[in-house]
């Protein structure tokens, strides 16, 4: 197995972004809020600030660990992208026999979805994380938010609610289906 000696990935931190660094645990804020992850599994890797850019660095890796620093410098960019211009997530209400109704029920964190292929009961799917909002808007569902991977899971949620197992697929094409992803938050 042979070894790298040194390896590290360099981030640049924006002027209205503020990042501090404890061991592995990170906290970025930004205009639109405050994000912060813990990287504490991540053993023979450091992170340091210096200055306007932030360090991911080992020594002595195998190409495991390298490729995990090349993840961990992907979730901080993710967290600086969040925190400064968020991410949305567009989804598409389709159906061709049953209308579907969708309602955000925000004292309960759930999307319910109502008649869904003549369905007596609704199909829940949850809200992921304190941060994600959720829009209906004519046939669009709409998820924004500052954490991508609380943005992902919500509309991942919403899409697989609708799965349907028993009928065609290509008959039965109802359903609720991801078709745009993208970066700042629509409001």
């Amino acid at each position: 197995m042979v070894k790298t000696v040194y390896s590290s990935s360099t981030i640049d931190i924006p002027d209205n972004v503020s990042v501090e660094v404890e061991g592995l645990k990170i906290r970025v804020k930004g205009p639109l809020g405050e994000l912060q992850k813990d990287f504490s599994h991540a053993k023979g890797v450091g992170i340091r600030v210096e200055g306007d850019k932030i360090i991911i660095e080992g020594y002595f890796l195998d190409r495991k660990k390298k490729a995990l620093i090349g993840t961990i410098a992907a979730h901080i960019e993710n967290m600086i992208t969040g925190v400064t211009k968020g991410f949305t997530y567009k989804l598409k209400i389709i159906y061709s026999h049953f209308p579907i109704t969708v309602q955000v029920d925000e004292r309960n964190n759930v999307v319910r979805i109502k008649n869904f292929l003549g369905e007596k009961s609704d199909r829940i799917a949850k809200i992921h994380g304190k941060n994600v909002k959720v829009k209906v808007s004519g046939e669009d569902v709409i998820v924004t938010g500052i954490d991508i991977e609380e943005v992902g899971q919500t509309a991942a949620n919403i899409e697989r609610a609708t799965k349907i197992r028993e009928l065609d697929r290509r008959i039965f094409a109802d359903g609720i289906y991801l078709y745009e992803r993208g970066v700042g938050i629509e409001r």
